[in-house]
């Protein structure tokens, strides 16, 4: 009788001759993509800053908001769309609608119930409060509902306030 250690090694001898023949004949009917291979040119890595150049400035918030426009703010705010209306009238979604949000109070909009960080903020949505709120909400007002990470990148928050500016029968002056 054939003893089981035989059926085992002979199981595995017939599965690697199949993988093998699956492998060579899979190359007969496909070519491999190796044709040119030796023309690709990869990038050279970049040249690693020096230690003693200085670290870039902050870029300051209202040049850059005056800088901005309104459809790059747009773009930006295609991140936002998910839980605000930006349209007037338009109903609260997750997060409050953001018709003529600048110069209103934080927790504020009728119809939406906020959390009860954002209710105690107590200072208007101006340019810069924004902007700081923008940045990191939960750092602005810790213990608020908004899951939103924020926006790390100066010149997309001043897009996005740029943008919001316009969603208004009679958008405030910039600073």
């Amino acid at each position: 009788m054939i003893s089981f250690l035989e059926k085992v090694g002979a199981g595995l001898l017939i599965s690697a001759w199949l993988i093998w023949g699956g492998h060579f004949f899979g190359d007969l009917l496909v070519a491999p993509r190796t044709a040119g291979a030796e023309k690709i040119v990869f990038a050279a890595p970049a040249a690693a800053p020096a230690a003693s150049a200085p670290a870039a400035a902050p870029q300051d918030f209202k040049v850059l908001l005056v800088a901005a426009t309104p459809e790059a703010g747009a773009k930006v705010f295609r991140k936002c769309v998910a839980c605000h209306a930006a349209e007037k009238g338009a109903k609260h979604k997750v997060g409050p609608g953001l018709w003529d949000v600048v110069g209103k109070m934080p927790g504020k909009a009728e119809g939406f119930s906020y959390s009860g960080a954002m209710a105690k903020v107590g200072k208007e949505w101006t340019y810069d409060t924004l902007d700081t709120f923008l940045k990191s909400p939960k750092d602005y007002a810790p213990g608020n509902k908004m899951t939103f990470i924020g926006l790390p990148d100066a010149a997309e928050r001043a897009a996005a306030i740029a943008y919001l500016r316009t969603l208004s029968d009679s958008p405030k002056p910039l600073p």
